[in-house]
């Protein structure tokens, strides 16, 4: 039987060796000690505790993550508002609100007052609609606006799921998510978050049901090379460990783009990237505090409460990475008791700066993302930074790893 070889165990790469695993042999190699990539969790001693290293968000309407979630088994550990509501709370005017887009298609919540933005119209909200329609070479900016809606709603929305600023974002990239999501209506759009924390969800279940159909699992396996000879790669450089691979056996690689160009040449890639900041305190959260909160006005952009932490996620981070530790999360701090609505000491924290953390969603760099086959017909691509059509997010690197995974299936049904 033919045998794929993921390179890498993110979640585009356990995605793909998921999907794989229930008709050829899998190997899962991954250069850490741990799977997960940027999304997993951690014990942090600084805060005696198990975190994430990033905070995610879901949405309903991810369709790819939540049928993988329930295919390893970790859809349980999601958890959410029964209907889509966003609260948010800002700090400079002292003001409160809650988003709640109805559930149909028919997006009549925009008409109620006490659903959408305060101080807003009906019609401030036909900056979706046109996003739908946006062009590849497009700007955010313009479609969003400078008002108190953009202030207020569309800029928190779109720089955490972009991770990059409206005024160099690709507006084609911001009307894919609107078209997943918001157009699909409110059932498209609840929150969901990994309460148990994200490789619970998504890393632990996976890499069991991998080995529970016999997978073979290795970690502090890093690829330094790739062999290539007549349009395939025929080996596969660990190091101290060559792994020759037969004509019938596939290769998906499932690294970040900087490794996977170093490892094919001429391979085209995003090559410019934006940071993201998450701050975590040892505080449980109010009994009375939403699982997640926008937060406008402040530095902290999302505040996420669970039951033995408060976490807040920063996107487009740049001009917190110089920021002294202590600075920022004492900054922070003060912003989360305003929002949570008490008074206390700083406890014990912790403070993650990915200074690479995501593709810059730029449309130039949106324009250099490579598709799943390479130019070795044995050789395939997942990560989030491929041609997915969304941004760098869960649902896109899962999507991806789903992808590979039927191209490869196509090659080895066919024998091509």
């Amino acid at each position: 039987m033919a045998r794929v070889h993921v390179i890498g165990a993110g979640l585009a790469g356990l995605s793909a060796a998921v999907e794989l695993s229930g008709g050829w042999q899998v190997s899962l190699y991954e250069a850490a000690p741990q799977a997960g990539g940027r999304c997993r969790s951690y014990f942090d001693s600084a805060l005696g505790m198990t975190i994430d290293n990033g905070n995610h968000l879901l949405l309903s309407g991810n369709h790819a993550a939540l049928a993988y979630a329930n295919k390893i088994g970790g859809a349980d550990k999601l958890a959410g508002p029964d209907e889509a509501a966003f609260d948010f709370c800002d700090l400079a005017r002292n003001r409160r609100w809650t988003l709640r887009p109805n559930a149909g298609k028919l997006p009549w919540w925009i008409l109620v007052p006490d659903r959408r933005v305060p101080n807003t119209a009906g019609l401030d909200y036909l900056a979706l609609v046109k996003l739908l329609f946006a062009k590849p070479d497009q700007l955010l900016r313009p479609f969003l606006g400078t008002g108190g809606i953009a202030r207020d709603l569309w800029d928190p929305l779109f720089v955490s799921a972009l991770n990059t600023d409206p005024a160099e974002a690709s507006a084609a990239l911001a009307g894919a998510i609107v078209r997943e999501t918001f157009a699909e209506g409110g059932a498209a759009c609840r929150p969901l978050v990994a309460v148990e924390g994200l490789s619970a969800a998504f890393v632990d279940p996976a890499l069991e049901f991998l080995r529970n159909r016999g997978a073979d699992v290795r970690f502090g396996a890093k690829l330094r090379a790739i062999q290539f000879a007549e349009g395939r790669a025929t080996a596969l450089d660990f190091g101290e460990d060559i792994v020759t691979l037969a004509e019938e056996d596939r290769v998906v690689l499932a690294v970040t783009a900087p490794v996977a160009t170093a490892l094919l040449p001429g391979l085209t890639a995003p090559d410019e990237f934006r940071a993201i900041v998450n701050a975590h305190f040892a505080y449980p959260a109010p009994k009375s505090l939403p699982l997640l909160t926008g937060v406008i006005g402040g530095a902290s952009e999302w505040l996420f409460g669970f039951s033995d932490r408060l976490s807040v996620t920063i996107s487009a981070a740049e001009r917190f990475l110089a920021t002294p530790r202590e600075e920022l999360a004492a900054t922070v701090w003060a912003e989360v008791q305003a929002v949570a609505g008490f008074s206390a000491p700083l406890p014990a924290w912790q403070i993650i700066k990915e200074k690479r953390a995501t593709f810059a969603a730029t449309p130039q760099q949106d324009a250099l993302r490579p598709g799943v086959e390479t130019q070795w017909r044995n050789v395939f691509l997942a990560g989030d930074w491929t041609r997915t059509s969304l941004p760098a997010t869960i649902e896109g690197a899962i999507r991806s790893g789903r992808r590979a995974a039927a191209a490869v299936d196509v090659t080895l049904s066919t024998g091509f």
